[in-house]
């Protein structure tokens, strides 16, 4: 057995270490809910859940802003999107670069987000599965919609907070506007809680924000009228509204979307087929994985009444081709493969957000979404209005000082031609006009082209159009009516600039199956023996047998 190291200079030093060392006495089970709590919130609030707002989870939103301080609006080069996710990550978001990127693919995808919000070049995945080519390949910018999400930023319309190391600012949210949270949607697990928002119809989402200016009282079922539905970038149908309706109203429901599919016929005389024709499918379906499991099923038996199946999509739209038996009944085919397949889905809806300034989760009606994003855009307009306020006074200040100097050129030329340098000519013009130091200084840079009769006139011209400005400016400070009509003005300039006719079509509540369904309509003779017994017959198949 080895001996206990008992040497007197480890245990002197075990000793000191114990000296300097502060024990605390806690319960194991409140250390752990403290503890969990804490992570909790930082995942909720940093992670998964989006604001309100703006729609948008942090990392999206970091990567927006940092797309907009390299400048990359939609009519600038595309830039590689290593160069963006690196620049991202490095001053905002320290996390994995995959996850930045991944996120950027997102916000790129046509199939995955209604109106995308980076124009990406290159390989940027596809509705079947594949995933995006490696960021050094890849490119690209911000698109003309997200130019709106990030609109007057510089104009102090939003608070900024230090990054990470304090180095650099970053936005607590963007100005959004438009509700960017229903037009998009958005998806996340958190932890306890998780949300799942449809994407929706912009030119819808537009008008009923605009009904809720107009009528603030407008209650969630009068909405509905405006928005009746989400709006799937991939189309399909959707099977009823009470899903929806009940979302709208408490904050969770769940909806049905049903594949576009129609039955052709082909062939002539007496070899006439049927076959199933998709050309839409359920948002957030693998297109490739749907084939692959129909396939499988036939191959398995489970499926009956299938000879083929082929994917005939192209550039010009998507297109599955499922070919029907010829002694099968195409309409029980497809029924069964809305029942067995993904070409039918139900899906939940859960409307949870940041609210509160985007710390608090919370579950909300479609009302409530509508009200926290019209109460966001009028201190972002409250905000705007006063930096442009306080831009414009501080140019109509230097203006009348020069229009004041000028009315005085004689006095103005004999001060500077008597002053010692730059600071005496300044305090001499200060303290013979009543002027400031700005108004000074700008006086002393004035070119000597203003001194001329023209000149003169402009400046009047431009100091009674700045009077009026701010004027108005302060008009629309008192009045919220004012802010609530440039907020309105702004919806409608979106709704006309950017047209979005609706690709979900939404269908009366046929989404349920039954086996009745499953069994094709036919006429039938039944049978009873004279021992109780009961047999079914095809009509066709009885008369074939010279019965009856």
């Amino acid at each position: 057995m080895a001996k206990k190291d008992t040497s007197p200079e480890l245990t002197e030093e075990f000793r000191k270490t114990l000296s300097m060392t502060k024990m605390l006495d806690v319960e194991v089970d409140d250390e752990l809910k403290r503890s969990f709590i804490a992570y909790a919130m930082a995942v909720n609030k940093s992670r998964a859940i989006p604001d309100v707002r703006d729609g948008l989870k942090p990392v999206h939103r970091r990567i927006l802003f940092s797309m907009h301080e390299m400048g990359l609006y939609n009519d600038k080069a595309f830039r590689k999107c290593a160069r963006i996710v690196g620049d991202c990550m490095g001053k905002y978001h320290p996390h994995g670069d995959s996850s930045v990127y991944d996120a950027l693919v997102r916000l790129a995808q046509e199939f995955t987000i209604s109106f995308p919000l980076v124009d990406g070049h290159g390989n940027f995945g596809s509705v079947d599965g594949d995933s995006a080519a490696a960021m050094r390949y890849t490119e690209a910018r911000l698109t003309k919609l997200a130019a709106e999400m990030l609109k007057d930023l510089d104009k102090e319309t939003v608070d900024f907070i230090p990054n990470f190391d304090g180095s650099e600012e970053e936005p607590v949210v963007l100005p959004a506007r438009y509700p960017n949270l229903l037009v998009n949607g958005s998806d996340g697990i958190a932890v306890g809680m998780a949300t799942n928002i449809p994407p929706h119809n912009l030119a819808e989402i537009i008008d009923g924000t605009i009904a809720m200016i107009d009528n603030p009282d407008i209650t969630v079922d009068e909405l509905m009228e405006y928005i009746p539905a989400p709006d799937f970038p991939t189309g399909g149908i959707l099977m009823g509204r009470s899903g929806i309706r009940n979302a709208y109203r408490t904050g969770q429901g769940n909806l049905v979307i049903r594949s576009k599919c129609e039955i052709e016929e082909y062939g002539s005389g007496n070899n006439i087929r049927s076959r199933i024709i998709v050309t839409e499918i359920p948002y957030q379906v693998n297109k490739a994985m749907l084939i692959k499991t129909i396939a499988d099923m036939v191959r398995d038996k489970r499926l009956e009444g299938i000879s083929d199946i082929r994917d005939e999509s192209d550039r010009d739209g998507m297109r599955i081709v499922i070919e029907v038996k010829k002694d099968a009944n195409a309409q029980v085919v497809l029924n069964t493969l809305y029942k067995k397949t993904k070409l039918q889905i139900s899906d939940g809806i859960i409307l949870l957000a940041l609210v509160e300034n985007g710390t608090e989760p919370r579950t909300l009606n479609l009302r409530d979404i509508l009200y926290y994003y019209l109460e966001h855009q009028k201190e972002v307009i409250t905000r705007r209005t006063r930096f442009e306020l306080n831009k414009t006074e501080e140019r109509a200040h230097i203006i009348a000082g020069l229009v004041l100097a000028l009315a005085n050129v004689d006095e103005v030329i004999r001060i500077i031609k008597a002053s010692a340098d730059k600071f005496a000519a300044i305090e001499g013009l200060t303290t013979a006009f009543e002027l400031d130091e700005k108004q000074a200084t700008a006086i002393l840079e004035m070119r000597l082209q203003r001194l001329t009769s023209l000149e003169v006139e402009k400046l009047k011209d431009e100091l009674t159009q700045l009077q009026a400005t701010i004027a108005d400016l302060k008009d629309i400070l008192a009045n919220e009516y004012r802010v609530m009509a440039i907020i309105r003005g702004d919806l409608a300039d979106i709704k006309s600039r950017y047209p979005s006719p609706r690709k979900t079509e939404i269908s009366l509540d046929y989404g349920s199956i039954e086996d009745e369904d499953l069994i094709e309509r036919e006429d039938v003779v039944i049978s009873i023996t004279h021992s109780g017994y009961i047999k079914r017959l095809p009509v066709a198949v009885y008369n074939a047998q010279g019965r009856g």
